[in-house]
């Protein structure tokens, strides 16, 4: 490793790219260290790889990383991540703890070791094109049609109903995106939610995850039928992530689509987005008489064990955490962690949404913490992919994952 460089692993995608790079040039102005970032930007797969398979972490190739919060289990049962406790106690960033909320300080922090600080946040929620969801005309054509007021879809029948009604290929519309793509996340995500929005849940009474449930068949026959449906879907859902169809949304390819709060944000920052002052978003829609349901996933900024420049690494970390650095985060286009960016005035003058922040916070959901939650994120994602490319029934597909998933964690 060059000893002219500081090395930084962090997730493919714009915002983050353009960010970590202002961040890191607005604390070389101040700590004046001689070093050049190596921002080393992967898709999640090899970004995992990279940290934890190939043990960069462990072995000092980065100094610090992006580190979902998905994986901090295998982090700590890896003991590749350094301890922020001790630095913490005696150089916290401005501000720690109260700055931030406690849902962004909760699942880093093990048994008092704290392996890593909130970088970038924005639970699961409804993002919607409000020109065409407040369009006069296009409120009277659906009430012709449905015979029902056209508003945001609190229902999942509402919301294929709405897609339905919006879906235009012909035009370069079409009535909602999925990312379906099988990388162990979205699709994962999007079960868990269909689970929790029908009064399911992942583990049992006992402890143990079930997933051979009557919620989660419903889930998975409701997520096969819409990734299938031609009438109301992106035809490239398969080949779309996260990023991809934030991006197609962005490009005005979608009416309405269930995903992270930032793509809503970076639907309304990005100088390419066609959606610019026409982005809603809602609460996630649930079955007839259950419960609206978040999810609570973010990416922590974490300094490798390994790492030769802890010292230099610390004091990026608390550079950006800092008020005036989550603010540069948010307004490039990612989502900042902190309480004051998300009431800023200047944020919510660009992003009219987003004081909704800290209402999505409230009771959203988190994944089971478990260092085998990789294996069994790929045994959900497998059992998603198979629903929606096969005609095995539902309950089989169910059935067969239960006894895959209690083979892992045995």
């Amino acid at each position: 490793m060059s000893r002219d460089t500081f090395r930084i692993a962090i997730r493919k995608f714009g915002p983050f790219e353009s960010a970590i790079q202002k961040q890191w040039d607005s604390f070389e102005r101040i700590a004046r260290t001689g070093l050049q970032i190596d921002a080393v930007a992967m898709d999640l797969h090899p970004l995992y790889d990279s940290l934890f398979e190939s043990e960069g972490l462990a072995r000092g190739e980065w100094d610090a990383a992006f580190v979902n919060t998905d994986w901090v289990a295998t982090a700590d049962q890896k003991h590749c991540l350094l301890d922020l406790a001790p630095m913490l106690r005696s150089d916290p960033p401005e501000g720690y703890p109260e700055a931030w909320p406690r849902s962004l300080l909760r699942l880093q922090d093990i048994d008092g070791r704290v392996l890593g600080l909130p970088y970038h946040d924005g639970p699961e929620c409804l993002i919607y094109r409000t020109d065409l969801i407040d369009d006069p005309r296009e409120k009277s054509a659906y009430q012709s049609r449905y015979g029902a007021p056209l508003r945001v879809p609190r229902t999942w029948d509402e919301f294929r109903q709405v897609a339905r009604h919006f879906h235009r290929p012909e035009q370069g519309l079409h009535g909602t995106v999925y990312a379906a793509y099988p990388d162990g996340h979205n699709s994962v995500y999007d079960f868990c939610l269909q689970v929790w929005t029908r009064g399911g849940e992942l583990v049992d009474a006992d402890g143990n995850l079930a997933i051979d449930t009557p919620q989660a068949r419903e889930a998975l026959q409701f997520l096969r039928e819409i990734i299938n449906d031609r009438a109301l879907v992106h035809p490239l859902c398969r080949e779309l992530d996260s990023v991809k169809s934030g991006l197609a949304f962005a490009a005005g390819e979608a009416a309405l689509m269930v995903n992270w709060f930032g793509f809503a944000s970076m639907a309304q920052t990005i100088p390419e987005s066609r959606v610019r002052d026409c982005v809603g978003i809602a609460e996630i829609p649930h079955s007839e008489g259950m419960q609206a349901a978040s999810l609570n996933i973010y990416w922590i900024l974490c300094i490798g064990a390994g790492s030769p420049r802890r010292e230099v690494a610390w004091r990026f970390l608390r550079h950006c955490a800092s008020l005036e650095m989550d603010k540069l985060l948010t307004i490039e286009g990612a989502i900042g962690c902190r309480r004051s960016t998300w009431m800023d005035e200047d944020v919510n003058r660009a992003i009219p949404f987003y004081r909704s922040l800290d209402r999505l916070h409230f009771g959203a959901r988190e994944m089971p913490r478990m260092p085998q939650w990789p294996a069994v994120a790929a045994l959900i994602d497998q059992m998603v992919s198979q629903a929606i490319n096969t005609d095995t029934p539902v309950d089989a597909i169910t059935a067969r994952t239960q006894r895959e998933l209690t083979e892992v964690l045995r």
